[in-house]
């Protein structure tokens, strides 16, 4: 049986947030703010920024299918990452459970955190199993980490198996899906409302090309929201990036036409790798960028980048060895790369 108190480490449920300001002034029309020791002068950057980023939320509700008081914004995925680690995990007492190979922040944050970090690995076909992954938890087992796509094998997880390990286990998952946008399978934000123990993150970073405003997504049920908002700093999200990200969300079909141009990228270049003498294997990829495996990862690599073009190198990930990470850029940055490699 899911419990959220008994998840939720004791001084966190406990925990009386920081109340700023902004927080304890709301429901009526004010002209004259003396209340949060600003200066008066150099607007609008005087003021402080909304602490719960009410009118941002207002917009992503109608863009994501997600009601306003499930939504945490933070300072890029990373911070919901490592806030999760504060809410869930006692230091040297707890443990979580991942995939590998996976995205590395989730290993760093636990490290940070004092938190045991299991791995189980993935199969041939980069597909993980879960009862593998369950088998792996034990009583102190608070969080499981998926990536769908995964990075930086850039493939879908098997929905079912994802499934399964929510519907079996009784702490927390978090599905991170930063590359959803590209990918044929849809989201598992739809599942949020059958699954309290259920976390989805996204970013603005991807598909949305908002990478430098650093704004991160989590969704899950009201109450894990509510536990998020405690443990936050008061203004996490800048009132610039709050800005820019309502004046990208305006335009959601330009995102749709920028994905379906690196969709279509995405298949000439890979198309085009593929037919290199040195290329061993590219890897099926649901992301904005692919995975492949050459004769020799490092001079590749640093033949490309006395080349000026910079790819990720891999090797030294688990089932990764001699791979190369790229992603899929513009016509003509593709064009440079693919120029560069038939010159290797």
């Amino acid at each position: 049986m899911f419990s959220l108190q008994q998840l939720v480490r004791k001084n966190i449920w406990e925990l009386a947030p920081y109340s700023s300001a902004r927080d304890e002034y709301s429901g009526k029309e004010a002209r004259v703010f003396l209340d949060a020791n600003e200066n008066p002068y150099n607007t609008p950057y005087n003021r402080y920024p909304d602490p719960l980023q009410r009118e941002l939320k207002s917009v992503l509700k109608k863009v994501k299918g997600v009601p306003e008081n499930m939504i945490f914004l933070g300072n890029g995925s990373d911070e919901a990452i490592d806030i999760a680690y504060r809410v869930f995990c006692n230091p040297d007492v707890d443990n979580v459970v991942a995939i590998a190979p996976t995205y590395g922040m989730y290993k760093v944050c636990a490290d940070i955190n004092a938190v045991e970090y299991r791995t189980v690995l993935l199969d041939d076909h980069f597909q993980f199993s879960a009862d593998k992954l369950l088998a792996a938890c034990d009583a102190n087992t608070k969080i499981i980490w998926l990536c769908s796509p995964n990075n930086p094998t850039g493939n879908s997880l098997n929905r079912d198996e994802m499934l399964k390990v929510i519907n079996q286990f009784e702490g927390i998952v978090i599905i991170d899906e930063a590359y959803i946008d590209f990918a044929q399978q849809l989201s598992m934000r739809q599942e949020l409302v059958n699954h309290p123990n259920l976390i989805i993150l996204q970013t603005m970073s991807k598909a949305w090309g908002s990478a430098a405003i650093r704004l991160g997504m989590a969704f899950a049920s009201s109450d894990i929201i509510n536990i998020y908002n405690k443990v936050k700093y008061p203004y996490n999200v800048n009132q610039l990036t709050q800005a820019q990200a309502l004046s990208a969300l305006k335009d959601p079909f330009e995102v749709d036409k920028w994905v379906r141009i690196l969709l279509d990228e995405r298949s000439r270049l890979i198309q085009a790798v593929q037919e290199l003498p040195f290329v061993e294997e590219v890897f099926p990829t649901d992301a904005n960028f692919f995975l492949t495996r050459v004769k020799d990862a490092q001079r590749c690599y640093d033949y490309l980048v006395n080349q000026g073009v910079i790819v990720r190198n891999r090797t030294r990930v688990q089932l990764c060895h001699n791979c190369l990470r790229i992603t899929v850029g513009s016509n003509s940055e593709n064009n440079e790369l693919i120029s560069a490699l038939r010159q290797f």
